[in-house]
């Protein structure tokens, strides 16, 4: 249902043109520093991102134009291993402010794939050597608690090849949003995934991508998936869908709007949000109003009950 939802909300706020989709993957030397560390090195792997594909988007050899674009943070890889990395949706052009006008990209091009892993390398590494000259990483039970390892760290993944890479791209704004759906509210690993659980253990199937996406089955006993499924829990509040440039939640409407008269476009108006239970019933099928015992009646509101509760330790005394 937050799915569905999300597409509803964003069917009128991405641009009817040629659209690609960027990936931003953490290298996995920093896995360690990321598992005690997860809200801030989250927060600076979208903070890298952002300043990385705005910047050389807005750079007159390229676009010389400000972009939007949508970031959606994963945190797994197929077998449940810790893989941060961001799928970030990018519009093929930026607009200009100075030249009131919208700058198309080259068609099936979006931006200098090595020019982006370099930038992106820079901002990220930076950004963690003043967090760690800053006391705010959490280092003390790793190898990194020794500032002669840490700049080990930083000196050998500043020489390493970071994994950027852009993928399909897509022709209208339809098939943007449902392409992007499938990585809004995504988890670890869906119930389908999991083939059996017996025996103290867990079988799970899984794609390898050397392979050629060849379909696998991992097994490991109870305890390891908990703790493999586990890891992957965003801090509490985290948001992990997140939007900038012309889209970012301040200004999107105004920018939007100068976009659209940009490109001699009007925007469609926003249509009624449907109700949960109409969204519900498009999806599944299902009619949630519908009485479950005759299977004619009709469900109605009676009231609301409050919401209120009383506290742990009340309802631990009323116990």
């Amino acid at each position: 249902m937050k799915k569905e939802q999300w597409i509803q909300d964003k069917q009128n706020e991405v641009f009817p043109f040629q659209y690609f989709h960027a990936v931003f993957t953490l290298p996995d030397k920093l896995i360690p520093l990321v598992l005690r560390n997860k809200s801030v090195m989250y927060k600076l792997l979208f903070d890298a991102v952002k300043e990385t594909l705005l910047s050389v988007a807005d750079e007159k050899k390229y676009f010389g134009a400000k972009i939007g674009f949508f970031s959606i943070l994963h945190t797994w890889g197929q077998k449940l291993n810790m893989h941060p990395h961001l799928h970030c949706v990018v519009p093929g052009g930026g607009y200009s402010q100075k030249k009131k006008r919208w700058v198309h990209a080259p068609q099936n091009y979006l931006l200098p794939i090595e020019v982006l892993k370099r930038r992106f390398r820079s901002r990220f590494l930076v950004s963690l050597k003043a967090l760690y000259a800053s006391g705010d990483l959490q280092c003390e039970t790793t190898e990194y608690a020794n500032p002669v390892e840490f700049q080990k760290l930083i000196d050998a993944l500043f020489s390493a090849e970071w994994v950027v890479y852009v993928k399909e791209s897509f022709q209208n704004s339809n098939s943007v949003i449902k392409y992007l759906s499938r990585y809004t509210h995504r988890i670890a690993i869906s119930n389908y995934r999991i083939q059996k659980v017996e025996n103290g253990e867990v079988t799970f199937s899984y794609k390898d991508y050397r392979e050629g996406n060849a379909k696998k089955s991992k097994t490991v006993p109870v305890l390891t998936f908990m703790h493999l499924f586990m890891q992957h829990v965003l801090p509490k509040r985290f948001v992990r869908i997140r939007y900038y440039g012309l889209i970012s939640n301040r200004n999107k409407s105004k920018n939007l709007e100068a976009c659209y008269q940009a490109l001699g476009l009007r925007r469609k108006k926003n249509e009624e949000a449907k109700t949960w239970d109409i969204l519900l019933e498009e999806v599944t099928g299902v009619n949630p109003k519908k009485c479950p015992m005759c299977e004619h009646g009709e469900l109605f509101t009676e009231m609301l009950l409050p919401g209120a509760r009383g506290s742990p330790r009340e309802n631990s005394i009323a116990s």
